[in-house]
């Protein structure tokens, strides 16, 4: 799919730019002629999704926040899926706007993001640093909280495109920078990403799509016969779905029940 959206973050309009050019309608129908949508879909109208977009506006000549298809800002999109001995089961890696999208560096390693967030306010990460934020998965967050805050204390100090923060979380559509979430499989279940350590030479590639560490098998089945699983939440909503929720590599739903039997840790819980 092309970058076809001048947006900020990194893009120079707004959503009421969009609007005012025809809204997120025009664009779908755009994305249909295009052939970029499947228009026999059913939706809640109770009509196809290319008959709703029969009656849809189009872009309104002259607009210049979507461009045509065929001259797009870039020609793949601003999401890169990566894998590698960091993320077997993959990550994703946010690029729009930036110079620089691949990176080696050492590893600065925090288990949650207050203590991420001392480290950046305190002077401890800089540039050439891959700032690792783990435990923050579906299971272990619980819930895969967003860290638009921490991406924005980087950009903040200057560091938005000279450290790369990689977390096993997730990010929202406002942020900004080197950028890479959904790390699968989860800290939380024994995924690569828990045992690394600071100090690991980590490798970001978004043209060969890599995310790896310079560790050995052989060394990482000895961090795996030292790891224990942190406690999850014992009680409430968060405690349910903690214990039912699946990888974030096939959604982070609540209805696939085996895919990590095989390979997840007896847990404890918090009292």
């Amino acid at each position: 799919m092309p970058h076809i959206a001048d947006l900020k973050p990194s893009g120079r309009y707004v959503m009421q730019d969009l609007h005012e050019a025809g809204g997120v309608s025009a664009v779908m129908k755009e994305l249909l002629k295009a052939g970029l949508l499947h228009g026999h879909c059913m939706t809640v109208t109770g009509k196809t999704l290319a008959e709703n977009l029969e009656e849809s506006p189009s872009l309104k000549e002259g607009q210049k926040v979507i461009l045509p298809i065929d001259a797009p800002l870039r020609e793949t999109g601003h999401l890169v899926v990566l894998k590698g001995n960091l993320a077997p089961a993959g990550a994703v890696a946010k690029v729009s706007g930036l110079k620089v999208t691949n990176m080696t560096g050492p590893a600065k390693v925090f288990d949650d993001e207050p203590s991420a967030t001392e480290a950046i306010l305190t002077g401890h990460i800089q540039a050439g640093d891959i700032l690792v934020i783990r435990y923050e998965g579906p299971k272990g967050g619980p819930g895969m909280p967003e860290m638009l805050s921490i991406s924005g204390m980087l950009v903040g100090k200057g560091l938005g495109e000279s450290v790369a923060l990689l977390t096993d979380g997730r990010f929202s559509g406002g942020s900004h920078g080197f950028v890479i979430g959904h790390i699968a499989p989860e800290a939380q279940v024994g995924g690569p990403i828990a045992l690394i350590k600071t100090g690991d030479i980590i490798t970001i590639d978004s043209e060969t799509q890599e995310l790896s560490v310079n560790i050995s098998e052989e060394e990482f089945a000895v961090r795996r016969s030292e790891w224990t699983a942190p406690p999850l939440a014992a009680r409430g909503a968060l405690a349910k779905y903690a214990r039912q929720v699946s990888c974030s590599s096939i959604g982070a739903v609540t209805d696939h029940f085996e895919e990590q039997r095989v390979s997840e840790p007896q847990v404890t819980v918090k009292s």
